[in-house]
């Protein structure tokens, strides 16, 4: 049995899976059809209706851990701006496949899975593969932790490749999400009697000065860089002639591997001091191999030969569905590897390169090959 990886991202593409909603029920389906027809056993967690993650397995010995591959289906959605291509048409046009997730990561998924059903006939007796498919990746990796919480669902596996964009770059790590929401409270007056109040909004605005200058006064990465904190959004008030009795800001903090969250929040709630509390909106880690890690060094030596380009350490910009999977999959070794473009995802008129998928399936057969002594 053969996939193509073009023809597949191509299916992919055509499946609506803007999250929100979601239902990514329909290729999610459509995947684990095309890897039971080839031997894989799959199992399907729903994380609501219509909304299934997918783990699929072939091989496995008791004496050695599998590689594992994971993706996401959802997308997000269009986007104002007018789209010169129907977005989920997989038109194929200058050697590139146009439509919204083509980069963002179907392309990857596609990719990952043709090279495992072209060597699934030889997997049975070797460590095996295993394949993790989920929903909700766009909306704080919701899918892959809805797994991780399942103690059936995940067991142990020697590595991980995320096929999130990368311009299949082999990327070591990304640094950790934590996104606070932070409040001021206050007394309600008549806007022309302020001194009656007590205004929650210039609270705020005293502790959005601060914020300007908070330092996290941590070394930074030599990789990942230093730990950055932005302030995303603030309101606060319901009417132009009240003073207002609160107000909450969204705080966007990216930490690096030597920050534990707890401290973290626990440093700029003292920082902040009484007039604001914190409220956590996502806590997601960080994600880091050692670039030295032997099977680290084999990827690089296994994308270097196919791309034609010598890798270097370099981590992704992004959160991965690697910070939910890492624990339960046993902390393994994880490279963020895939064929899109990171500065195409959830652009208008997102397209995927065919000869970077067509390498991205070369590089994951062989990196499947090596693990499984084929």
């Amino acid at each position: 049995m053969a996939v193509s990886e073009i023809a597949l991202t191509q299916e992919l593409t055509r499946f609506d899976t803007i999250n929100p909603p979601g239902n990514e029920q329909g290729c999610i389906v459509h995947i684990g059809r095309l890897l039971e027809a080839a031997g894989f056993s799959c199992r399907y967690a729903p994380m609501a209706e219509g909304r299934p993650n997918l783990v699929a397995k072939l091989g496995g010995s008791t004496d050695a851990t599998p590689i594992a591959f994971t993706g996401h289906v959802d997308v997000v959605p269009l986007g104002a701006r007018p789209w010169s291509r129907q977005p989920f048409g997989a038109e194929i046009h200058d050697g590139a496949i146009y439509g919204r997730g083509t980069a963002d990561m179907k392309a990857g998924i596609a990719a990952f899975v043709a090279a495992c059903i072209e060597l699934a006939p030889r997997l049975s007796g070797t460590p095996g593969v295993v394949l993790v498919i989920t929903a909700g990746e766009e909306t704080g990796c919701e899918g892959a932790f809805h797994l991780a919480r399942r103690t059936d669902a995940l067991s142990a596996a020697g590595a991980l490749v995320v096929a999130e964009p990368t311009s299949n770059r082999p990327l070591v790590g990304h640094r950790g999400a934590l996104w606070l929401k932070a409040l001021t409270h206050g007394v309600t007056a008549h806007g022309s009697m302020p001194d009656k109040g007590v205004n929650a909004v210039y609270k705020m605005a005293h502790a959005i000065t601060r914020l300007e200058s908070f330092d996290f006064n941590i070394a930074r990465h030599p990789v990942l860089g230093p730990p950055t904190l932005s302030v995303g959004w603030t309101r606060g008030g319901i009417n132009v002639n009240s003073v207002p009795d609160r107000a909450e800001t969204g705080i966007d903090i990216r930490t690096i591997p030597s920050q534990r969250h707890d401290h973290v929040r626990t440093q700029l709630a003292a920082y902040l001091g009484e007039q604001v509390t914190l409220e956590t909106l996502t806590d997601v880690p960080g994600v880091w191999t050692e670039p030295d890690n032997p099977w680290m060094q084999r990827v690089f030596a296994t994308a270097a030969q196919i791309t034609g380009t010598t890798p270097i350490a370099e981590a992704a910009p992004y959160v991965t569905d690697a910070s939910a999977l890492a624990e339960p999959l046993g902390h393994p070794p994880i490279v963020i590897m895939g064929p899109g473009d990171a500065h195409m995802a959830h652009q208008t008129d997102e397209y995927c390169r065919i000869d970077r998928i067509e390498q991205a399936r070369a590089i994951y057969a062989r990196l499947i090959a090596d693990w499984c002594k084929l």
